[in-house]
């Protein structure tokens, strides 16, 4: 017999099911309660799937207006995670995964390497076509043995591109044994002044790569809100779609270190997505989260299927028009509910996709009981996500659109998410549009994290896990819902945690 406390959003969700009506994020406010939570005090540690940590509850949406490798690195420097996504090709994609783990080189366990019998030219041109930001490579000859070392001062000194590597390396290489750690590293490469040192095994094989740069970043503590792996590597995830092509693309992707992979479709309660979480962890030691679903009997066929994680919402992103074409999916915040109920009995976490559109929504959001949530609006728009800065009626702006838009589906990524094969006959389930620009991803992120703070400790909740406890919901009556927002005056400047939907500077409310 279960004799868990039920938790006190349950009467009202309940309630709520119970006269047939579902609730998304406008429909509802959380209830304060006691509180001796101060918003600096508050964790805001979580997770997007069982092994794959977050320090901030946010995960940037694997759309081609939001998440690349500039984004992607920046998220999980704030201690996020992005989601690269799959409208390009299983090459570019890679590359962009490659960009995030190879930002910062704590500890490199699969380093880039250059042959003794290459020429510099060779290594020069591999260098500038794959946009390496790093110059140290270890040296191996042909037997897979460490050799040398180039370093940057070795290029700087080379007057002749044409040399072999052996003829311009530094040979005399400091180097440490197999699972020397972090500090043993350091402390070596302060006493003999190099800033790479290779660790190799007993054949002298190399095995990975300290490099100090990093390694100063990690012991000064300038990295302790990013979200990082084992390696002391950023986190980052990457988007793919089901079958033959998904598990081919994936193998490139786990090459490059991926740390979670996003089986990202627009109904992900299907065979092929069973099938494709199947073949995926009989292949990889590596962390499935699929989506989107709005349903708890599809949380449980998933989680049954095998999944690490769960992505919630179908329908309530701000470019999506799913509900209208299609007529299908659950009001957010009761989808979230509804699943997470389920979710939790498995211990799996829980994302909430879409309809964000505040901060205090994240809020919500997590009462209502996801772990995280997935934005692509509130992303879009910022000086790291893709696209040019358009100046249009006295504003500047940038490119926003739906995965299921006309322009998106021109890529085989975007067709595959909605089921739909002809280049020529489509069916769009989104729209293409502007958002204004936001300005650097650090500067809004601190407002959404901020507001999410203010809302927990409201609540009363010291930490992610108390917010999903503790919260619990009130109804809001249209008079109501005008209320939450400013109203009856005329708004001349806008504030950096609040946008006019309209994006017009002169709107009266």
């Amino acid at each position: 017999m279960n004799n868990k406390k039920p938790l006190p959003k349950s009467v009202f969700f309940e309630l709520m099911k119970h006269n047939k009506i579902s609730l998304t994020f406008d429909d509802v406010s959380l209830k304060t309660g006691y509180s001796e939570i101060l918003p600096k005090d508050i964790s805001t540690n979580s997770k997007f799937s069982k092994n794959i940590s977050l320090n901030i509850p946010i995960i940037s949406a694997a759309m081609d207006t939001v998440t690349e490798y500039p984004l992607a690195i920046e998220m999980a420097k704030l201690g996020g995670i992005g989601v690269i996504h799959k409208n390009l090709t299983p090459e570019e994609q890679s590359y962009h995964v490659s960009r995030v783990k190879f930002y910062l080189n704590g500890l490199i366990d699969k380093p880039k390497f250059v042959y003794e019998d290459q020429t510099i030219s060779s290594v020069l041109k591999r260098r500038e076509e794959k946009n390496y930001e790093f110059r140290t490579f270890p040296v191996l000859n042909r037997n897979g043995k460490l050799t040398g070392i180039l370093t940057g001062n070795d290029f700087d000194f080379c007057d002749d591109y044409s040399k072999l590597v052996k003829e311009v390396m530094t040979k005399n290489v400091i180097t440490l044994p197999q699972g020397a750690d972090l500090d043993k590293a350091y402390t070596l490469m302060v006493k003999e002044k190099k800033k790479a040192i290779p660790l190799i095994d007993k054949q002298q094989r190399l095995i990975a790569l300290y490099t100090l740069k990093d390694l100063k970043r990690i012991k000064n503590k300038e990295s302790d809100l990013y979200n990082l792996d084992e390696n002391g590597q950023l986190r980052v995830a990457a988007a793919i779609g089901v079958g033959k092509k998904a598990l081919l693309r994936l193998e490139k992707l786990v090459k490059e270190n991926l740390d979670v992979v996003v089986i990202d479709t627009a109904h992900a309660d299907s065979k092929q997505v069973y099938e494709t979480i199947k073949e995926i962890k009989n292949s990889y030691n590596l962390d499935v989260v699929a989506g989107n679903i709005s349903e708890p009997d599809s949380a449980l066929r998933l989680i049954k299927a095998g999944v690490d994680g769960i992505k919630v919402g179908q329908g309530p992103g701000s470019i999506c028009t799913t509900r209208v074409v299609a007529g299908i999916g659950a009001p957010q915040l009761t989808a979230i509910y509804e699943c997470s109920k389920i979710a939790d009995e498995f211990n799996i976490p829980v994302c909430a996709d879409g309809g964000i559109k505040f901060s205090g929504d994240i809020a919500k959001a997590i009462g209502a009981g996801a772990h995280s949530v997935m934005i692509g609006n509130m992303l879009a728009g910022t000086k790291e996500s893709p696209g040019e800065v358009i100046f249009l009626n006295g504003r500047n702006w940038k490119d926003y659109r739906g995965m299921g838009s006309l322009g998106a589906m021109k890529f085989e990524g975007s067709r595959e998410r909605y089921n739909q094969i002809s280049k020529d006959k489509l069916v769009p389930e989104g729209i293409e549009g502007l958002v204004p620009y936001k300005g650097k991803l650090k500067d809004i992120m601190f407002q959404y994290i901020g507001g999410l703070k203010s809302g927990m400790g409201y609540v009363g909740a010291k930490n992610i896990k108390e917010m999903r406890e503790k919260a619990d919901f009130r109804r809001l009556t249209q008079s109501g819902k005008i209320e939450s927002h400013p109203h009856d005056v005329y708004i001349t400047k806008e504030s950096p945690n609040y946008s006019f939907p309209s994006g017009r500077r002169d709107r009266k409310t």
